[in-house]
């Protein structure tokens, strides 16, 4: 139960912290954060629970992430639907949170930084890139965290390493899907917007997924070889 805690409050604090920014801060005016800020705010959340709930129940705060590491032989099939149900929980709490500070001053969630294709994505991308987009950088994503969490990586480093990952990966990907790599947040934040958030979550589920798996093997080829 400690460990499901642990991750449904990081889980919470991803969510809240990352899409909080980007409802709240992104495009306030003259001051907003932008781009950048939200890119950093994700690599913050990741970096401080890394470093605070990470020696509790590894800090996954992310579905792919637990099912990456089960698929490179780091945990056991046990642990997989505690995690992914507390990191669920946690995100969709995180989005309620954030739903009722989003509105408190009578503004409309919009888009509530939900993850998107199409006519939903910021930049206007395709199905196909976002699939491409979201497997591709959940799969590099996966490679970092196994290797910087690896026994012989450098102690004490992996969540910086962690952390600024997924801020490049932001950097990289928010105008194509808004950045998922994570299907708690992707959930979440779906769930609250309803209609197309709902009916494109499929792929932010999926996808991420997929890449994080493909990341284990080829992780655990390295370490076979």
């Amino acid at each position: 139960m400690k460990k499901n805690l642990a991750e449904f409050i990081g889980t919470f604090w991803l969510v809240l912290g990352g899409c909080g920014s980007a409802v709240l801060a992104a495009g306030f005016p003259d001051v907003g954060i932008g781009l950048l800020g939200v890119s950093l705010a994700f690599g913050l959340t990741v970096l401080t629970i890394a470093y605070s709930f990470g020696h509790i129940s590894g800090a996954h705060l992310n579905p792919a992430v637990t099912i990456g590491l089960l698929m490179g032989g780091r945990i056991t099939g046990k642990e997989v639907l505690p995690y992914v149900i507390s990191q669920i929980l946690g995100a969709t709490a995180a989005a309620g949170v954030l739903y009722v500070i989003a509105t408190g001053n009578g503004s409309a969630i919009g888009d509530f930084a939900a993850n998107g294709y199409d006519d939903h994505s910021p930049g206007g991308y395709s199905m196909m890139a976002a699939i491409v987009c979201e497997f591709v950088m959940t799969f590099i994503f996966l490679l970092v965290i196994l290797g910087a969490t690896d026994a012989k990586a450098p102690p004490g480093f992996a969540g910086i390493a962690i952390g600024l990952a997924l801020t490049l990966i932001h950097l990289i990907s928010i105008p194509v899907t808004n950045t998922s790599v994570n299907p708690a947040r992707s959930i979440s934040q779906a769930l609250f917007v309803g209609d197309w958030a709902m009916a494109q979550l499929w792929v932010f589920i999926v996808i991420p997924i997929l890449g994080a798996a493909a990341a284990g093997i080829v992780y655990k080829y390295f370490k076979t070889a």
